[in-house]
């Protein structure tokens, strides 16, 4: 099970929310490329990155943010966040970005989909369904969209989409388990690959979702609960830690 580790932008900072509520913000480091160093000296494969502010409003304010974390790590980065266009599609991907995540667009605009994947390989397009009670929220989570999770996965797929980033609205940032039922069902339904999202608490968490492997779901993003220390081997990474001293919380970070 790959996991992959996110880092949420907003405002130019490094940030989680509790079930995408934007008032209920943590503010975990200034600047998002030191926490994506942090993340790679841990030896992360890959990384997750959504820029909050485009989510809402479709303008691309964390752009130069996600440039610097992109073309100073030497793992692909995956980026979401008001991909609404196919010149915000050709923006990441042309500063090396590994794939974009289509989210809002792929309800409001299906159409971009098919023109993406006329123009770039499958691997490069991931759409993401972020659910509540089975049916995907839009617009940073602000608005329903009619549509059943699997439909909209199905959907997604008839185009030719392989990868599908599933999260569980009413999981994410709670700190209290992943959506396991939710999660297995759209994986069952749709037979895409999945990349499991929100609500991921503790190695049994993990152990959980392996069990979820023969279903297509093959990897997990995880935020909060790294943040947060809530794995007993973290603790050993940042003994052998040789670049980066932090603290327990992450609310500083310095060079040695």
């Amino acid at each position: 099970m790959l996991i992959i580790p996110a880092i949420d932008i907003k405002d130019g900072k490094c940030v989680r929310l509790t079930r995408g509520d934007f008032s209920k913000k943590k503010i975990y480091l200034d600047n998002p490329l030191d926490m994506a160093i942090i993340w790679r000296k841990q030896n992360a494969k890959m990384l997750h990155v959504v820029d909050l502010d485009a989510a809402l409003t479709g303008d691309m304010v964390n752009f130069e943010k996600i440039r610097e974390i992109v073309v100073n790590l030497d793992i692909p980065v995956q980026v979401g966040g008001g991909i609404r266009s196919l010149d915000a599609v050709k923006r990441y991907l042309d500063i090396g970005v590994g794939r974009v995540v289509i989210g809002s667009a792929a309800v409001t605009n299906p159409k971009l989909v098919e023109e993406l994947l006329k123009i770039y390989r499958p691997s490069k397009i991931v759409v993401g369904i972020d659910a509540e009670d089975g049916v995907p929220k839009i617009k940073g989570w602000t608005e329903c969209s009619g549509l059943k999770d699997y439909e909209l996965g199905l959907r997604m797929k008839a185009m030719g989409i392989e990868r599908v980033i599933y999260t569980d609205i009413t999981r994410d940032g709670m700190m209290q388990g992943f959506g396991y039922e939710s999660t297995k069902r759209f994986a069952e339904k749709t037979g895409m690959k999945i990349t499991a999202s929100g609500g991921v608490t503790n190695i049994g968490d993990l152990r959980r979702l392996d069990e979820l492997k023969s279903c297509g779901v093959d990897s997990v993003i995880i935020g909060k609960a790294l943040y947060e220390n809530n794995f007993p081997c973290q603790q050993l990474w940042y003994n052998y830690e040789e670049g980066i001293c932090l603290d327990h919380n992450f609310s500083t970070a310095r060079t040695k």
